[in-house]
């Protein structure tokens, strides 16, 4: 039976203070440390073990993953870093504190900004330091594919590829994949699997640090979903998430 783990990330630094953090690269909290090994766990305690990474090129996925993959003992399995599984691209609002901004705009607008499918934040200008094409990490990047912010709809858009190549390739010869990404590109992932509808994928909440598996079957749809170990009060599973 073809299965397949996603992950969120451990909090991070700016997840803690708030921030939108989107393509800055933050590192982990001690908190989000501890989420990761926890992890390692829970898969070890599941018997589930993968076999092939995909993460995103953003340090709190990638060291998240080093760190379930030193609990698992199992640092040598071939990991793909892809640009497509990095965090929504938040634009201009990038490090400023959520209550920030909403103390500016309000908090509807802000909540549209957070929680619509296809409405874009304030744009980035290509001159400010933190646009993605100043950044060696995305050098090889055409010009048209450096964000300058991203609604939902463009960041699922941008991971579909990932999904439908090389991940779905691996489903296809038998591997068991295990992805640490991020809140917004695995819904991506999860609006594929359960084809959740534009206007619900918003309210699908993944949290940090927990194991989502994916039981599939021969034509890789999914037959079971199901997080390992506790999670957080309130947690609803993507599929069971209201659709009307």
């Amino acid at each position: 039976m073809p299965r397949i783990v996603l992950m969120r990330h451990g909090q991070s630094t700016w997840n803690q203070r708030k921030l939108f953090t989107g393509w800055v690269d933050v590192d982990l909290t001690d908190e989000g440390r501890g989420q990761a090994t926890d992890a390692a766990g829970v898969l070890a305690a599941e018997g589930i073990r993968p076999d092939l990474c995909f993460t995103s090129v953003q340090i709190r996925a990638i060291r998240t993953l080093w760190i379930v993959l030193d609990g698992l003992n199992m640092d040598w399995l071939p990991v793909v870093r892809d640009w497509r599984l990095n965090e929504r691209h938040y634009g201009a609002l990038q490090g400023f504190s959520k209550a920030e901004i909403a103390d500016l705009v309000g908090e509807e607008q802000v909540r549209i900004w957070r929680r619509s499918w296809d409405v874009r934040p304030p744009l980035l200008d290509p001159e400010d330091p933190r646009f993605p094409g100043n950044d060696p990490r995305y050098a090889e990047l055409s010009a048209d594919q450096w964000p300058r912010g991203e609604s939902l709809k463009d960041t699922v858009d941008r991971l579909a590829p990932a999904w439908t190549g090389p991940v779905r390739h691996a489903l296809e010869q038998g591997r068991t994949p295990l992805i640490v990404a991020h809140g917004n590109s695995l819904r991506g992932v999860v609006k594929i699997l359960d084809r959740i509808p534009d206007e619900v994928i918003p309210r699908v909440e993944i949290p940090v640090g927990r194991p989502l598996l994916y039981e599939l079957d021969d034509a890789l749809q999914p037959l079971e979903s199901r997080y390992l170990g506790p999670v957080p009060k309130g947690t609803i599973l993507p599929r069971d998430v209201p659709r009307s």
